[in-house]
């Protein structure tokens, strides 16, 4: 096997690289500090933002998550990875790329399924990254876990639907930029299992969308991003608002989760490797009793272990990549299943031993180490939790010798 990347993607690499030492490192403190300028963390986005958009759009470094070069830059999946990797070291970097979830996913979603009227509606502003959105499919009341359990409804009343629910963990439901949702409800609760559920777009300033609150994660608010509580009250919408179909929810879920899952792991693994980086940076320049804390035997262990878990996951994203790019997402559904347990996991720990490596200051945030930590955390929720991903790991395994 060739683990070497190409000319093309080297060359990304490099300005990405040079993008995040001269633009983006040096704006985190920024951003936080124009967000916490404004009369409320929610009033709007801090400036820089939009600064370095535009900078990024002059960089050619924009929607490098797209496989489709009419919208996209025509990378691959294995492509992809080394690039979202590097963006995965700042939290701010996603978005100054266009490459932030659940954007990428909907974007995803609107060009594989999308009308032309849905795509020059809604696909073109989020491609331009003048508008956000967010996903609608969690709910309070059930375990979402399973998507076949979600009890909201969209009805079909003449030439509109019908909408009602609750949803929550509705990741940038709180920008005052998010203006369309991606609505999962049930079209059918008689029919198939796994054809009850549609998919419908769903405009936030439509009547009978309220915003509820905003739910924080271990405190962080993510401002002005956020994770809302939705109600949707008989809201309507244009029948053509549909995607797909009625009876296409769980198709789309399942092709829309694959490769936002892989995105989160290729994402963890840049925030870990920055985080064995201040590790290994912290314990030369720290001394406790009479020596560096390099030299103490047990923080070498964590720098090993640390090395040792980011190349295993590195490897695994990778082949996971290679299988989606040459056989498909269904045929992959294991790999990406595996990095999705394992990707998170080995963030958390190399994330923690930094923090250790840190004492007290890890868990301030003079450094990123703790927000990375909260949001890794949640990623072994997100797009399904471990749990869900090792079933399915084990159902594929058994499968292989089950007898006939």
């Amino acid at each position: 096997m060739n683990f070497d990347y190409s000319e093309k993607v080297k060359a990304y690499q490099q300005k990405l690289y040079d993008f995040m030492e001269e633009y983006i490192y040096p704006n985190e403190i920024v951003y936080e500090e124009q967000l916490n300028a404004q009369e409320s963390r929610w009033a709007g986005v801090p400036p820089i933002m939009e600064e370095l958009k535009t900078k990024a759009k002059e960089e050619g470094l924009w929607n490098l998550f797209l496989p489709d070069d009419t919208y996209g830059a025509g990378l691959t999946n294995s492509e992809y990875a080394p690039l979202c990797e590097i963006m995965g070291r700042s939290l701010l970097a996603p978005e100054v790329f266009n490459c932030n979830a659940p954007d990428t996913g909907n974007m995803e979603v609107l060009t594989r399924y999308g009308t032309d009227e849905q795509k020059d509606r809604w696909l073109q502003p989020l491609l331009k990254g003048e508008i956000r959105s967010c996903f609608s499919m969690t709910e309070p009341d059930v375990a979402s876990s399973d998507a076949t359990n979600v009890e909201a409804r969209i009805e079909r009343d003449g030439d509109e639907y019908v909408i009602n629910g609750r949803k929550w963990w509705s990741s940038g439901a709180g920008d005052p930029r998010c203006e369309i949702a991606i609505f999962m409800g049930k079209t059918d609760p008689e029919a198939a299992r796994h054809e009850q559920q549609s998919m419908i777009l769903v405009p936030l300033d439509t009547a009978g969308v309220s915003i509820k609150r905003m739910l924080p994660v271990f405190g962080y608010d993510h401002a002005p991003h956020g994770h809302g509580e939705i109600d949707f009250e008989n809201v309507r919408v244009p029948a053509s608002n549909i995607l797909l179909g009625e009876g296409k929810g769980f198709a789309i879920a399942q092709g829309r989760l694959g490769p936002g899952r892989i995105h989160h792991c290729m994402r963890l693994i840049g925030a870990a490797e920055r985080a064995l980086e201040e590790l290994c940076k912290r314990v030369q320049s720290r001394v406790a009793f009479h020596k560096p804390l390099a030299e103490q035997g047990v923080v070498r262990e964590w720098i090993a272990d640390s090395r040792i878990e980011l190349e295993q996951a590195r490897l695994l994203t990778l082949k996971a990549a290679y299988m989606m790019d040459t056989v498909g997402n269904k045929a992959a559904k294991s790999e990406i299943a595996m990095i999705k347990v394992v990707a998170p996991s080995m963030a958390l720990r190399v994330i923690d031993r930094a923090i250790q490596a840190h004492g007290a200051a890890g868990v301030s945030d003079d450094f990123t180490l703790a927000a990375q930590w909260a949001n890794s955390r949640t990623l072994r929720l997100a797009d399904g939790p471990d749990e869900v991903h090792r079933r399915q790991i084990a159902k594929l395994e058994l499968s292989k010798y089950k007898e006939e």
